[in-house]
């Protein structure tokens, strides 16, 4: 009887640095309460990132300690231009939450 193996890690054509995984963070009304309340965060993220590369892209860059990453794939949106019906792109989302010791500074 075989044992349950784990998954194999996805391989990818092109590594991402750190700057390209991590392209803006969200600064929202719902963001900033996040940041306050939980020390959590979130990033418009590049949509071929893993949560690893997420964790790793936050830590290198902000020197901060990741607890957990949270990934949302968001769909676009219809929108109209003059009489045309067009759609904007998906895009993907990350919440990063840091220890209680580390915070981040966006302003």
């Amino acid at each position: 009887m075989s044992a349950i193996q784990p998954p194999k890690p996805v391989e990818r054509k092109i590594e991402l640095e750190p700057h390209q995984i991590l392209l803006k963070p969200l600064v929202t009304e719902k963001g900033v309460h996040r940041a306050t309340r939980n020390n959590q965060y979130a990033f418009q993220i590049h949509r071929d990132a893993t949560k690893i590369d997420v964790k790793k892209a936050v830590e290198h860059l902000f020197d901060v300690k990741v607890l957990k990453v949270r990934t949302q794939t968001r769909k676009g949106k219809s929108r109209r231009f003059r009489n045309k019906i067009g759609r904007t792109s998906d895009w993907k989302k990350a919440i990063v939450s840091l220890h209680e010791d580390h915070r981040i500074d966006f302003f």
